[in-house]
């Protein structure tokens, strides 16, 4: 079954879910605010997805710009990127939808139809 990583009061993720749910796709939601992905469960994604951890960063975020994330990622491991993520899902680009095979971040509707239909 595909898991649903979200925030519900993103409207990218508003329209993710119901895009999922006009296609007919069984998912099991997961608020990325109150059970954020482990460090394990985001280097699954990083290797499902192909993309490079600084692209999992929900650079568009309050907690981003807070933390002066632009300045410090190029100093970081991608270990520390990682750790750095799993402490805190608001970091974390959203939604993504995970299953078996396949890993998508953000939601981009012709993507996730050719990877999910």
């Amino acid at each position: 079954m595909l898991e649903f990583i979200c925030y519900p009061k993103c409207t990218t993720c508003t329209k993710a879910r119901k895009w999922l749910d006009k296609n007919e796709i069984e998912y099991r939601e997961r608020n990325i605010k109150e059970d954020r992905p482990s460090a394990d469960e985001l280097k699954n994604i990083i290797t499902l997805s192909g993309v490079s951890v600084r692209k999992l960063f929900n650079t568009s975020g309050k907690l981003y710009r807070e933390m002066g994330l632009k300045d410090k990622l190029p100093d970081m491991s991608e270990n520390d990127m990682i750790d750095l993520l799993a402490s805190d899902g608001m970091l974390v680009k959203r939604p993504i939808a995970i299953n078996d095979n396949t890993a998508l971040i953000g939601f981009k509707e012709t993507e996730w139809a050719e990877k999910l239909l």
